[in-house]
């Protein structure tokens, strides 16, 4: 019996330990899972760009990237960034800038410009003819400064005739819906005044109480008794144009949001004498004039200068074509850490790369190659960034070609002809209104507008649907079903299956899943052979 006794104790201390070891590796694979999974980061600023960033964090969600986003201007998110406040800013301009004789100083924390989306700054309105939408106004540059300046104060006006021999235009007054916060888009929009039609804005900015050369200013000022509205964020003064009762309302915004809320925006007279949309092709001809800082080692190193874009002699181009920034942090301090890096590196290594193949339907142009080059470099700066999985031979970005060619400027299509400047003028929609045959056209009292609806409030909240024009967008927390900027088809915008952005090589968690395996199988195999061999030693 003794003998049996040794063996039934040998047998149950073999399991012991098979079952120690397996509660031990299988904590020790816990933690090492733990410690190399994703920490929550967060940013804010631009609500130009934010369409695109919002699709693009839920995209990573399948990553078990967390990323938490504030769409509170550029200004704020500049200021932000600033004080440590958060992970990273978005803005479209740069810390430097002086604004009504104030030079904005730049952070005392290391950052750098990385460009994330080009775009278009629209002007979407809303706007009728003998009860039916207008939705295809054109706007020569004099025209748009004198409608945002109080020069022209009703849609009848013998400048905006000029423009759009085709329409019955009606004797409403014009309201200008400007942001009452500083933004990247009252920035690029002022700029282009200044650069084009500095004696409108001079006089505008005099009026305001402005020093003058007025110049670029992120905060536009507005002047009592003029007719403006001022409204916070990009989705503040879409949202106020998109509402049905607002007749006669017109705001400068991101494309994106044009689209979103299924208004149309005017077609913009550019250096060639054609009238253009901000498509997402039409932004990548243009900004192939941008001149881009291209020297690592300046403070302002991958930041634009738009002056060639402005005055683009391309038949396609359109004039107000501008890139947005995301600031990154590149030390660590004011709580951002080497995890948080990890973190933002990998989201921002996917939304150069995969995530640019969706700039186009939400309303914005993919950055060109030259640019996610030079962006990735970028990425490889931030504290915690893993350099091995950074590659640009593994980046699906629309815009490349072998030869480094942009593809979507290249292969963007010219202008119709009834879109140069003349008495004709063409009769289809802009932007997700292609569909509708507008309403004011020719001498009479204007064609019928379609089927949509007449719109919505256009809040821009998650979840809302809009209509309007002849078609319905969705957006919503799971995708967005958006249309096609060049084409008017619209289609879903879901999350993208790519390769999750984590470390490809096989390491110690690796061994210790394989080990654990193992362990398992041998947790299940034991029992019985101790169930056998004791049936055994009991009838010997």
């Amino acid at each position: 019996m003794s003998g049996q006794r040794r063996r039934h104790a040998t047998l149950i201390g073999l399991l012991s330990v098979i079952l120690f070891t397996l509660a031990t590796i299988t904590t020790t694979v816990s933690s090492a899972s733990a410690a190399t999974s994703y920490v929550p980061i967060s940013g804010a600023g631009s609500s130009w760009s934010s369409n695109a960033i919002d699709q693009w964090r839920r995209n990573v969600q399948q990553y078990g990237i967390r990323v938490n986003y504030a769409s509170t201007g550029s200004s704020d998110g500049r200021n932000q960034f600033k004080a440590g406040t958060v992970d990273f800013g978005a803005s479209e301009i740069p810390y430097g800038t002086t604004d009504n004789g104030v030079t904005e100083p730049a952070p005392s924390r290391g950052y750098a410009y990385m460009p994330d989306v080009a775009g278009g700054t629209a002007f979407m309105y809303n706007l009728q003819s003998g009860g039916k939408r207008i939705t295809n106004l054109r706007l020569s540059g004099d025209t748009l400064s004198k409608l945002f300046t109080g020069v022209i104060t009703h849609w009848n006006d013998p400048l905006i005739k000029a423009d759009n021999p085709g329409l019955t235009l009606p004797d409403f007054k014009v309201v200008p819906v400007v942001r009452s916060d500083g933004s990247g888009s009252t920035a690029q929009f002022t700029l282009w005044m200044s650069k084009l039609h500095s004696s409108v804005w001079n006089n505008y900015c005099r009026s305001a109480g402005r020093k003058v050369p007025c110049g670029e200013t992120s905060n536009f000022p507005v002047v009592f008794g003029k007719g403006f509205v001022a409204q916070p964020n990009s989705q503040g003064v879409a949202g106020y144009v998109a509402q049905t009762a607002n007749v006669g309302t017109i705001t400068y915004v991101e494309y994106s949001y044009a689209i979103k809320t299924g208004y149309p925006v005017a077609k913009i007279l550019n250096a060639a004498g054609y009238y253009t949309e901000p498509t997402a092709s039409n932004v990548a001809v243009a900004l192939l004039k941008a001149q881009i800082n291209n020297n690592p080692t300046s403070p302002s190193y991958l930041t634009q200068q738009l002056d060639g874009v402005y005055s683009d002699p391309d038949p396609r181009a359109y004039p107000l074509s501008s890139y947005s920034y995301m600031i990154v942090p590149t030390q660590i301090q004011d709580g951002f850490t080497s995890a948080k890096g990890a973190t933002l590196a990998a989201f921002a290594n996917y939304f150069l790369c995969e995530g640019q193949q969706q700039a186009e339907v939400l309303g914005y142009s993919p950055l060109p190659i030259n640019l996610v080059k030079a962006g990735l470099a970028q990425v490889k700066r931030i504290p915690g960034a893993v350099v091995s999985s950074i590659n640009i031979k593994k980046c699906n970005n629309p815009t490349f070609s072998t030869s480094g060619v942009n593809t979507l400027a290249q292969n963007a299509a010219q202008p119709s002809a009834c879109d140069k400047k003349g008495v004709t003028q063409c009769t289809i929609g802009t932007g997700s209104t292609k569909g509708s045959s507008p309403a004011g056209t020719g001498t009479g009292t204007g064609t019928a507008p379609g089927t949509g609806g007449t719109g919505s409030t256009g809040t821009g909240d998650p979840g809302a649907a809009t209509t309007g024009g002849g078609t319905t967008t969705v957006i919503n927390a799971h995708g967005s079903t958006s249309c096609d900027a060049d084409t008017g088809i619209c289609q879903v915008v879901n999350a993208i299956p790519v390769d999750a952005p984590l470390p490809s090589s096989w390491g110690i968690s690796q061994w210790f899943v394989l080990l654990l395996c193992l362990l398992l199988v041998l947790a299940i195999a034991v029992p019985p052979i101790v169930v056998i061999a004791a049936r055994r030693s009991h009838r010997s």
